[in-house]
């Protein structure tokens, strides 16, 4: 369906296929795809972005799905809203970071219609999504006209509302293994009101031996302190291989601190966001290892 609105041309493809070869068609002009639209119309009204076309994805069927399969993992279609993933009662039990995680984005008016893979396409360095797949070691596929690929979640996170989205792909799943026993994962965002923005933020998944004594495997992002979501690689170095204490943590927090790269903002300078994450990385790390030895 194509409707001519507002300046900008409007179409609502009603399946993978119609909107990749839109796209295709279409390559040379300035287009945008929209989803939930809670990031997208912002800057839109802000005049920052101002489209040939908008293609909506809202309209393709089976795209809003949440699949589990103990052995395949957690696969989640990318127009699922953030909703739908906070009140799925197999993420709450096999996945409870990411139910966490949706219970302290913005409101339930807002997780009601944005979706996931409208988050994570849009690029933006606080954003909550990223760094908690990055720490879940998940996986995204996205579709264009030469087929489909997929890319971790940690390469898909460039920089600056950049993504590993070429111009003419769309996202269309999100996938997360199943973790190894013994695992713990937790996400904790430093924000001025419940659901705002994030200030800083850290996600922490450590993966214990089988006797509960040493970390075998460790992941330790950093949101909100640099271009985009990364693993903070020293710090985990620190922890892996070891039986982790609180003054290991202090340690690995302090190396992932001088890893972070803020910038001054009107809620916190960069100094104040680098000693966030001295106490973040402590304070999640511990409550992941918490969890990690009820695995």
């Amino acid at each position: 369906m194509k409707n001519i609105t507002n300046g900008f041309e409007y179409f609502s493809p009603k399946s993978v296929q119609e909107a990749v070869k839109l796209m295709s068609e279409n390559g040379e002009k300035e287009f945008k795809l929209i989803c939930g639209g809670q990031s997208l119309n912002l800057v839109m009204r802000n005049g920052l972005v101002m489209p040939e076309l908008l293609i909506s994805l809202k309209s393709i069927p089976d795209q809003d799905y949440i699949k589990f399969d103990e052995k395949d993992g957690l696969r989640i279609g990318a127009l699922a809203t953030h909703r739908a993933v906070e009140q799925s009662a197999i993420i709450a039990k096999r996945f409870p970071v990411l139910t966490e995680m949706e219970h302290n984005i913005s409101s339930v008016e807002t997780r009601n219609w944005g979706t996931i893979g409208g988050n994570i396409c849009h690029g933006d360095p606080g954003g909550d999504v990223a760094p908690v797949l990055i720490a879940l070691n998940a996986n995204i596929t996205m579709a264009g006209i030469k087929g489909e690929r997929t890319v971790s979640a940690e390469a898909f996170s460039v920089g600056i509302y950049e993504t590993a989205l070429e111009h003419e792909e769309m996202a269309t799943e999100i996938h997360v293994p199943t973790p190894p026993p013994n695992t713990g994962t937790v996400y904790y965002k430093f924000s001025q009101l419940q659901g705002d923005y994030a200030i800083a933020a850290t996600a922490v998944s450590i993966t214990l031996d089988k006797n509960k004594d040493k970390c075998i495997d460790v992941r330790v992002v950093l949101s909100n302190v640099g271009p985009a979501a990364f693993r903070a690689k020293s710090a985990e170095e620190i922890l892996k291989g070891k039986k982790i204490t609180d003054d290991l943590l202090i340690k690995a927090g302090q190396a992932a601190s001088e890893e972070a790269q803020p910038t001054d903002s009107l809620d916190a300078s960069a100094e104040y966001k680098k000693e966030l994450m001295v106490v973040l990385v402590k304070r999640v790390g511990k409550e992941a290892l918490e969890r990690a030895m009820k695995g």
